[in-house]
């Protein structure tokens, strides 16, 4: 078994590895490009495993923790840690990611190698965003993301490539600067990059943010988050990204692209700005809410399959937003839990929906119908999926959507009531879209000859409906471990007396100004953006 203390750095830096040897290859054999990928992928799923037994069930704080010097002046340092949350988001990852190479096993003809590559760099970047405790180094890793997904996007997507992956670098891009001026600002107040060390300083009084210099601080951070979600109304790269691009690059886009957005809030937003995260707490459930409900009324006019799926990505992701800003135990786990069974059900949509698009090259719901009768294992497969995105008891769905309901309710009634509209309406435009794909009388003749599920995608399609079934069965495995890093972030960004909800009559948030809820003594003056003070 592989050392505890290098555990980590190995599961960011083997797929750079084996990128590596891909672009040492020589000759142009592709199966040996592809099988090579393969057992990369593989192997670093296998790696993440060992994340369970490594980190201990129920502890808190950051574990398997590496340290060790990079530059000097200023303080940048190698700082990795895991957590509950962050654990899960690894695993879901490198799950994804073989998933995505089998997937691609035969769609993917043009530059196979650099597809291949760009994969597995790729995944360098999302799992070291998930592992970084270290501010610069956490923003090193989110832009080197950027690279290979804009990459897979333009060289190997469908007509519009190369309109999607500008809109989709233009946007990251804005949201990555206003994300490093706040790096910067912290470094400046607080001479260091170190998340634990800043977060230890505002826990000791030791940094004392102004309410008005704190809320400018979580904005420039919130909205890089919020772009990536993305939350309503910054969410209109996404359609354009995920129609565009081929089928590995919209699982790991879906799977885990999108929830690097709402790990970031939870991260970074709520510990390091509590009392901004309160007041701002009402304006970003609104716009959650507005997020679920606008993107499952879009999601059920359209006409093009794949693009169904991705605005219903923005209505469940707005699901997990709301669980994160209700400061509840459960409704955190539940958005936990809801980002990591999104990466499952909506990866399978997307897997099912890159398959049809194989056999017949459209996504117009207009040129299906009657597929359950050429492919009824296909149909099967899409079927099971589609109840688990819409939350059907006994698969993972429902899990993540129950808890996040649950936790909001308790602390605000009339958020979990708007929202509970999405789950409804979730049904709807899935159901809909199933009964126009599938089922009917043929109308295209082209139809009657496609082939079913090869014995290749059924085993990706199996593998993803064990893992919903499991997810949906066996919570509990998953709970307990994400518990306790939950009540963390609740303890971190909970003030010292009992926060007063809002009216029960009042669904917006009120423009007058919230006072700061934190009445624990401070032992320095506030620092505010005239007058910069190094604690």
């Amino acid at each position: 078994m592989l050392p505890g203390g290098h555990l980590l750095s190995v599961l960011i830096f083997f797929p750079a590895v084996g990128a590596l040897a891909l672009l040492l290859l020589r000759g142009d054999d592709h199966k040996y490009i592809r099988y090579l990928s393969l057992i990369v992928s593989v192997a670093e799923f296998i790696f993440s495993l060992f994340l369970l037994f490594k980190a201990p069930v129920g502890a808190s704080g950051y574990q398997l923790e590496e340290f060790a010097k990079w530059i000097n002046q200023p303080p940048i340092n190698y700082h990795l840690g895991v957590d509950g949350i962050s654990m899960f988001l690894v695993i879901l990852t490198t799950f994804l990611t073989p998933i995505s190479i089998l997937a691609s096993w035969k769609s993917v003809e043009l530059r196979v190698k650099e597809f291949f590559i760009m994969l597995l760099m790729l995944e360098v970047g999302v799992v070291g965003v998930f592992l970084s405790l270290d501010l610069f180094l956490f923003f090193l890793f989110w832009e080197v993301m950027l690279i290979p997904m804009a990459l897979l996007i333009g060289i190997w997507g469908h007509e519009r490539r190369v309109y999607a992956a500008v809109k989709f670098v233009l946007y990251t891009m804005a949201g990555s600067i206003l994300m490093l001026v706040g790096i910067i600002w912290l470094y400046n107040a607080t001479g260091t990059f170190d998340l634990p060390t800043i977060q230890q300083m505002l826990a000791n009084g030791v940094l004392v943010l102004a309410p008005r210099t704190e809320m400018i601080l979580f904005l420039a951070f919130f909205l890089a988050f919020a772009i990536k979600v993305p939350l309503f109304p910054l969410h209109t790269w996404l359609p354009d990204a995920h129609v565009e691009a081929p089928t590995a690059g919209s699982v790991m886009l879906a799977g885990v692209l999108l929830k690097m957005g709402t790990y970031g809030m939870i991260r970074f937003c709520l510990p390091l700005f509590p009392d901004a995260s309160r007041r701002a707490a009402g304006w970003v459930a609104a716009l959650a809410i507005i997020g679920i409900i606008y993107g499952a009324l879009v999601a059920m006019v359209q006409p093009n399959l794949k693009k169904l799926v991705a605005y219903s990505s923005v209505s469940h992701l707005g699901f997990v937003v709301l669980g994160i800003f209700a400061f509840h135990n459960i409704s955190m786990q539940g958005a936990v839990y809801q980002m990591l069974a999104h990466g499952i059900s909506t990866g399978a949509l997307f897997l099912v929906v890159g398959m049809l698009h194989d056999r017949r090259h459209t996504f117009e719901i207009s040129e299906y119908g009657g597929l359950a009768t050429p492919m009824p294992k296909l149909a099967a497969f899409f079927l099971f999926a589609a109840l688990s995105s819409l939350g059907l008891p006994m698969l993972n769905g429902f899990v993540g959507e129950y808890l996040i309901l649950l936790g909001t309710y308790q602390h605000h009634w009339q958020w979990a009531s708007w929202a509970a509209l999405g789950v409804i309406l979730s049904a709807c435009y899935l159901l809909w879209s199933y009964q126009r794909v599938f089922f009917g009388e043929i109308t295209k003749e082209k139809n009657r000859t496609l082939p079913d599920a090869s014995v290749r995608e059924k085993w990706i399609l199996a593998t993803m409906a064990v893992v919903t079934l499991w997810m949906g069965i066996g919570s509990t495995y998953i709970t307990r471990r994400t518990a306790a890093a939950a009540q963390t972030v609740i303890d971190q960004v909970e003030p010292q007396r009992p926060y007063e909800a809002s009216a029960p009559s009042q669904i917006m948030p009120s423009l007058a100004p919230m006072q700061p809820t934190h009445t624990a003594p401070r032992a320095a003056k506030p620092i505010s953006f005239e007058r910069l003070e190094t604690r």
